[in-house]
């Protein structure tokens, strides 16, 4: 009993990197984006990383032909919007930095267009999973869209056209 005990989990922990060493890139690329982080300096979205993978690391024998990269993915949005849209930790407080190429959107547009354009993920399943209508993540998801494809212009004086006297 216990020889087979020790072979399940021997299985189970191999099983696991497995999906760790394919899976693990990309989530953290996500997480990055949600949080705005510079991917070489992203610790926020290293310990969402962490937590997600935790999470289905504890539910792993209870997935029965789930996949567990949509389980960890959808560990690690809850987790960010719960995070940000309560403002109950470090996620929501961190401003995003500058070189993030999402640093423009608000956190809730980041996570959406993360989960629409870059994971792929069905507008209804997006609204399912975070608990919005599907027509309110469309509109958010077109707004970040537009926000990032045409960016507000910062107001610089008009000296094009001006001559200006020599002194």
């Amino acid at each position: 009993m216990r020889d087979r005990q020790v072979s399940r989990g021997a299985r189970r922990a191999r099983e696991f990197e497995a999906f760790v060493a394919g899976a693990a890139g990309r989530l953290l690329h996500a997480a990055t984006l949600f949080t705005a982080e510079a991917p070489d300096a992203n610790p926020r979205a290293r310990r969402l990383l962490t937590h997600a993978l935790a999470h289905t690391y504890a539910r792993w024998d209870r997935l029965h032909g789930e996949d567990p990269y949509d389980c960890a993915r959808q560990y690690l949005a809850t987790r960010f919007a719960r995070a940000t849209w309560h403002r109950h930790g470090a996620f929501g407080r961190a401003r995003p930095d500058p070189r993030c190429p999402l640093a423009a959107l608000t956190p809730q547009e980041r996570l959406i267009l993360v989960l629409r354009l870059y994971e792929g993920v069905a507008e209804e399943q997006a609204a399912a999973l975070l608990g919005l209508p599907a027509d309110r993540v469309h509109t958010i998801c077109d707004r970040a869209t537009a926000t990032l494809l045409h960016p507000a212009r910062a107001t610089t004086p008009r000296t094009a056209g001006r001559e200006v006297a020599p002194s």
